[in-house]
């Protein structure tokens, strides 16, 4: 599929993103402040909701991505086909069931968010700071999730070879001491991308 015909070969997202670089890079610092700033939610528990909002948008892109992101920081690699189909019969761990019902909500009829819905997550244990976090995830990637599809990426980072995965892994850093924060990732990425601020 043909978006950008200044692209040349198939969509990728370095390419869509050299190609427009001006809101880029602005875009990819907030997403290490919502990803890898410290929050009450680990990296893990960020990026599995990365997964899920983009799985739930069915961005084969997004949600690949972050699945993968999601395993590395230490979620089990068979819980996304079951969360995809039930949260509740999921074997996601019983706290998070709340915000992932919340981001769901928030993603697939957001007018219809209620009191109720965040007051569940209050009751399982979570402060206000870890809805909000929840919340920002959520809404970074259904933005982002609409980058990709509008600009026609259909690939799959599942479906790479172990190899050119592992370097994925590599370029997107990892946890520091405290699992709550991770390394920066996506301003090392617009690096090993080449892209640079515009002038």
């Amino acid at each position: 599929m043909t978006v950008f015909p200044s692209i040349a070969g198939p969509p990728a997202m370095d390419k869509v993103f050299q190609r427009f670089p001006r809101s880029v890079m602005p875009l990819l610092e907030y997403h290490d402040r919502v990803l890898r700033d410290w929050s009450p939610l680990t990296v893990a528990e960020r990026e599995l909701i990365a997964a899920y909002v983009s799985g739930l948008n069915a961005c084969t892109y997004c949600h690949g991505a972050h699945v993968v992101a999601a395993r590395a920081f230490g979620i089990a690699s068979d819980l996304f086909e079951s969360l995809m189909i039930d949260i509740e019969s999921s074997a996601v761990e019983e706290k998070l069931k709340p915000i992932l019902a919340y981001v769901g909500k928030l993603t697939r009829t957001p007018a219809l968010i209620t009191e109720a819905d965040a007051l569940a997550v209050y009751a399982a244990g979570w402060d206000e700071q870890a809805l909000f976090d929840a919340v920002s995830v959520c809404g970074l990637f259904n933005l982002m999730n609409r980058i990709v599809e509008g600009s026609g990426i259909k690939a799959n980072p599942l479906d790479a070879d172990s190899a050119e995965m592992d370097a994925r892994l590599a370029r997107m850093g990892g946890v520091t001491d405290d699992p709550h924060i991770g390394e920066p990732s996506y301003s090392r990425l617009a690096t090993l991308w080449g892209i640079a601020p515009p002038d």
